[in-house]
C-alpha cells in the first residue's frame, strides 16, 4: 500500500474531517506567523484547545452519562440479579423490558455512550492526520518543504535519497518514499513526506549532498547554518527542543554532546504525557465496580492504567510533536474535566431525573396516541373496502344497492380537538360510528 502523506486524506468521512481540521491549524499557523511567531509547537496547542473547545458539547453528554449510567447501575444490577437464573424467552424480555423502562426514567440511551464515541473517533483520527503531516495541511511549511524537494528532484531524482545506505533515511523512504518514481508532481510530494519525516542529522546528511545550504523561501533561509536559523528550525523549535525529532533520538545526541538540558526535556515529554493522561482519566466518572460480575469494569480500569504507560512509549519514539499534543490534550481536557464536574456536582440530579421521566412519560403518550390513530385509520380504510366489495357483490348477483339495508353513516361531529380531514377526526368519525351501529 503506498503511502503519500503530503496528498490530503481522501478516506471516507476522516479525510473531510481532516480537511475542516486542516483549514483550522492553517488559520491558526497563519495568524501567530503574521504575529511573528511562526512555531509548530504553538500552533499544535492553540489547535488542541480550538478542536477541545469544538467538542465540548460532546464532552458535557458524555460526563453527564457517565453519572447518570453510574447513579442507575445499582438499579439494573437488582434487576439482572432479579432473572439471574431465567433464562426463558419471557423472562428475558421481562428484564429488558425493565432495564429499558430504567433507561427511560434517567433519561438516557443504552448506545448513547457509543454515538458519542463514533463521533469523536473520526474526529480524533482526522486530528493525528493533520499533526503528523503538517506541509499537507498548512501551505507555508509545505511550500518551505517544496523549494527542498524542487532542488533535489532537479539534480538527481532524489537517487542519492532513495538509494541511501543510512539505516534511518533507508527505513523512511521505505515507509514514507515509495512514490519518488519521476519527476512527477506525486513524486515530489512523496519527497516532501520523506524530508518532513528526516530528523534533524539526516537531513544535515542530505542538505549537504545536495548544497541545500543556502536555498531560501520567501527571503528567509530555509535550513540553519552556523550564524543563522532557518526556516524549519524556527518552526520546529519548542523551548530549545527539535519536535521533528523523537525524544529517542533527541536523548542520544545529548548525551553524546553532553547537553543535558535537552536530555532532560526529551524525556520530560513522554513522562508528562503518562502523567497528564492519568489524571486526565481520573477525572473521568469511573463505573462502580460492586462485585466479581461487573468484569467489563475492571477491564476499563485496567486499560485506563496500561493506556498512559502505551502513551510514554509512543511519545518516547514518535516525533516529539506528537507528544505535545498528547500532553496539551491531557492538560486541556483536565481542565474542561474539572469545570464540567464542578457545574454537574451543583446540579440535582434527583431534579434531572424527575425531568427526564416526564419526558420520557409524555413521549410514550404520544407513541401511544399515534399508534391508535394509526389503528383507526386502517380500521376504517378496511371497512370502505369491505362496503365495495359487498356492493359489488350485490351488483353482480343482479340486485342493486337499494337491496341493502337502508343505513347510512350518520352525520357526526368533529372533536374540538381535531382537525377536520386530520387522521385524527376520521377515527373520531369511526368511533362515533362503531359506537351507534353496536346499540
Amino acid at each position: 500500500m503506498n503511502v503519500i502523506l503530503l496528498t490530503k486524506d481522501n478516506t471516507f468521512i476522516i479525510g473531510w474531517v481532516a480537511r475542516l481540521l486542516g483549514m483550522i491549524m492553517e488559520g491558526i499557523f497563519t495568524v501567530i506567523d503574521f504575529i511573528g511567531i511562526p512555531n509548530i509547537g504553538l500552533a499544535i496547542i492553540l489547535f488542541t484547545v480550538v478542536v477541545n473547545l469544538l467538542l465540548l458539547p460532546l464532552t458535557v453528554k458524555q460526563q453527564k452519562f457517565s453519572k447518570l449510567s453510574n447513579k442507575m447501575q445499582p438499579e439494573i444490577q437488582a434487576i439482572q440479579e432479579k432473572y439471574k437464573n431465567k433464562k426463558d424467552n419471557e423472562s428475558m424480555m421481562a428484564q429488558n423490558q425493565e432495564i429499558q423502562a430504567i433507561y427511560a426514567k434517567y433519561g438516557v440511551s443504552a448506545s448513547g455512550s457509543c454515538v458519542q464515541l463514533l463521533i469523536q473517533m473520526p474526529i480524533l483520527l482526522a486530528l493525528y492526520r493533520v499533526i503528523y503531516a503538517m506541509p499537507a495541511y498548512v501551505s507555508k511549511i509545505g511550500n518551505t518543504f517544496r523549494v527542498l524537494a524542487d532542488q533535489i528532484m532537479s539534480m538527481d531524482g532524489a537517487e542519492f535519497i532513495k538509494s541511501s545506505e543510512i539505516s534511518t533515511i533507508k527505513s523512511t523512504v521505505s515507509m514514507y518514499g515509495r512514490n519518488i518514481i519521476d519527476m512527477g508532481e506525486t513524486s515530489i510530494n512523496s519527497l516532501i513526506d520523506v524530508l518532513n519525516k528526516l530528523s534533524s542529522s539526516d537531513m544535515s546528511v542530505v542538505a549537504e549532498h545536495y548544497n541545500l545550504s543556502n536555498l531560501t523561501y520567501n527571503g528567509s533561509l530555509i535550513l540553519s547554518n552556523e550564524s543563522t536559523r532557518g526556516l524549519l528550525d524556527s518552526y520546529n523549535n519548542f523551548f530549545g527542543l527539535n519536535i521533528a525529532n523523537s525524544p529517542q533520538h533527541i536523548i542520544s545526541n545529548a548525551y553524546q554532546l553532553g547537553a543535558w538540558g535537552l536530555l532532560i526535556g526529551a524525556v520530560m515529554i513522554p513522562v508528562l504525557s503518562a502523567i497528564t493522561q492519568l489524571i486526565s482519566i481520573k477525572l473521568m466518572p469511573q463505573p462502580e465496580n460492586k462485585g466479581s460480575e461487573n468484569s467489563m469494569a475492571s477491564s476499563m480500569k485496567m486499560m485506563n492504567m496500561i493506556m498512559p504507560i502505551f502513551s510514554a512509549w509512543f511519545c518516547f519514539t514518535l516525533p516529539s510533536g506528537l507528544g505535545l499534543y498528547w500532553i496539551a490534550s491531557a492538560v486541556v481536557r483536565t481542565i474542561l474535566m474539572i469545570i464540567i464536574n464542578k457545574r454537574l456536582d451543583k446540579m440535582s440530579f434527583d431534579d434531572i431525573v424527575k425531568k427526564n421521566s416526564i419526558k420520557s412519560t409524555k413521549k410514550m403518550e404520544k407513541m401511544q396516541k399515534r399508534q391508535e390513530m394509526m389503528n383507526a385509520y386502517a380500521n376504517m380504510n378496511t371497512r370502505n373496502i369491505a362496503t365495495k366489495a359487498n356492493m359489488n357483490t350485490g351488483s353482480e348477483g343482479g340486485s342493486s344497492t337499494k337491496s341493502m339495508p337502508d343505513k347510512k353513516i350518520p352525520n357526526v361531529e368533529y372533536s374540538s380537538k381535531s382537525k377536520p380531514g386530520s387522521i385524527a377526526a376520521k377515527a373520531n368519525m369511526v368511533k362515533e360510528f362503531n359506537e351507534k351501529n353496536n346499540k
